[in-house]
């Protein structure tokens, strides 16, 4: 069966609706698995969607220059990219994938964020990001061609935000190297919405083509009262994306590690149910647990069927597996298909 596929933004690109991350490929994931996972995505999945046009869509993968160093005591990351250039050269796969990955979240001093042997201090890493400077973006974007082994980049991340950084050179940059055909669209990631409203601003301001895409964490659940989070979505956040259709978000860790499905993950205790504990989280939680049960879904389908299911904002969930399995119960998801009365019912749940 063909579908209509995902059209990114208000861009000409059309993507199959779920993306695929690769930040486990080369590292947890081993590179057989992460081979097995790829194939099935572009020659299973992908070729059921087509554009408006007839033509066939793409596959977003995503990755980044960073993953995953903290996988590998005293190396800086580049796995992930590695791991898809030799998959690329091998497959022959490079015109079928929408092809996006990050620069700015390296870090300067990898022996400063490990506290002994395998233990990761991640109350420094914050400081120790090599940023969003014009030499470091230019670096890391030739790093990322290398290791990919491709010539250009379709979509191409700030991954953290860098406020020392001046706007007018990070954002300038960006802009250059869409002028130079080295990538084909820039994007933000874990950011405020002031600051991209800044950011907006500023490419504006200098006729400097928009960001294309925000990528956030965004998933079903909503963060628990008085938490500051600058990765999570808030409300705030889906006003503005509301208002700006051209600014595609892409939503990281939609299944929250796989809690909606794992009920033994959903404790206040684990560390990804920390930001939405509460009795908020207790009420979605169970209407998710309703809805799976009329379905015959796992959970982890319904919040994904729910996310694809948005209109405003639309939402293009990333989806990050680490085994096959993981990533064939996400995949699977592209055929539930939820009522209206069920999505109004997930909607409205809370507490």
């Amino acid at each position: 069966m063909t579908n209509t596929a995902f059209r990114l933004g208000t861009t000409e690109n059309h993507l199959t609706p779920i993306a695929l991350g690769a930040m486990n490929f080369g590292t947890q994931t081993p590179e057989d698995e992460a081979r097995r996972i790829l194939d099935h995505f572009i020659t299973e999945v992908t070729p059921r969607y087509q554009a408006p046009d007839g033509t066939q869509a793409r596959g977003m993968i995503d990755t980044a220059d960073c993953y995953s160093w903290w996988d590998v005591r005293g190396e800086y990351g580049g796995h992930g990219e590695s791991l898809l250039g030799r998959w690329f050269a091998d497959a022959g796969t490079r015109d079928a994938v929408y092809l996006a990955t990050k620069g700015t979240a390296l870090i300067d001093d990898i022996d400063a964020v490990w506290d002994g042997d395998k233990q990761r201090d991640w109350s420094v890493i914050a400081s120790h990001f090599v940023g969003a400077s014009p030499t470091v973006l230019r670096e890391s974007l030739a790093g990322s061609l290398e290791r990919l082994g491709v010539d250009h980049i379709d979509l191409y991340y700030n991954h953290v935000d860098d406020r020392k950084t001046p706007l007018t050179e990070s954002v300038g940059t960006f802009a250059s190297f869409v002028a130079e055909g080295s990538i084909g669209a820039y994007g933000w990631s874990n950011v405020t919405t002031w600051r991209l409203a800044q950011i907006r601003a500023v490419a504006k301001a200098n006729g400097w083509p928009q960001p294309a895409a925000l990528q956030q964490q965004h998933s079903y659940l909503n963060r628990r009262a008085g938490l500051r989070h600058n990765s999570i979505v808030s409300d705030e956040q889906l006003d503005y994306l509301e208002n700006y259709p051209d600014l595609q978000l892409v939503a990281y860790s939609p299944v929250l590690k796989g809690l909606f499905s794992d009920k033994s993950k959903r404790s206040g205790g684990y560390w990804a149910m920390d930001p939405y504990k509460g009795p908020d989280a207790d009420a979605r939680l169970a209407a998710v647990d309703k809805i799976a049960k009329a379905t015959g879904a796992t959970g982890n389908q319904v919040v994904l069927a729910w996310l694809m299911a948005a209109q405003s904002p639309r939402v293009l969930p990333l989806i990050g597996p680490r085994t096959f399995d993981q990533y064939l119960e996400a995949v699977e998801a592209l055929d539930v298909s939820l009522t209206s009365e069920q999505l109004e019912e997930l909607d409205t749940a809370g507490a």
